[in-house]
């Protein structure tokens, strides 16, 4: 068992971003801290007629969330703001783990998708989406070319 004074993990305190030692080692996203590499994942499911995606972003709320279809790129993008009320009555903080910032993902879901084919959901920091499955086109069955 670790101490409590070295906070979480002794070892991301000791080689975080703010020490020289290790300049190599990737440091962490100061909007979501060492747990970025978690954000926005995504289940995405196919049923006979649609497709699913079912993306985590937790601590957001609906108003903070975007989704935008454009060339046949589905975009969903989520802003954080940082309220910072100066005031603290109860006493100063020592540290403050909350942040402002965005982060976006895209997918490519075809040209032949439109907007208002998209049904979207947000539920207990989950966006739940539906596109619809489009058409495959048939390629041809020959792939030689005739030459003359």
């Amino acid at each position: 068992m670790m101490p409590s004074i070295f906070g979480e993990n002794l070892f991301d305190d000791f080689f975080g971003r703010d020490s020289n030692l290790f300049p190599v080692m990737p440091g962490h996203d100061p909007l979501y801290g060492k747990h970025a590499k978690n954000l926005m994942k995504t289940d995405v499911r196919e049923t006979d007629s649609s497709y699913e995606l079912d993306i985590d972003l937790p601590g957001f709320k609906k108003d903070e969330v975007s989704v935008d279809l454009k060339d046949g790129y589905l975009t969903i993008s989520a802003a954080k703001g940082l309220d910072k009320d100066e005031s603290d009555k109860a006493g100063r903080y020592i540290r403050q783990e909350r942040y402002a910032g965005t982060c976006s993902r895209s997918f490519y879901v075809g040209e032949g998708v439109e907007p208002k084919d998209v049904s979207a959901k947000f539920e207990d920091g989950i966006l739940k989406l539906s596109l619809p499955k489009m058409e495959q086109k048939q390629l041809p069955e020959s792939t030689s070319i005739a030459i003359e």
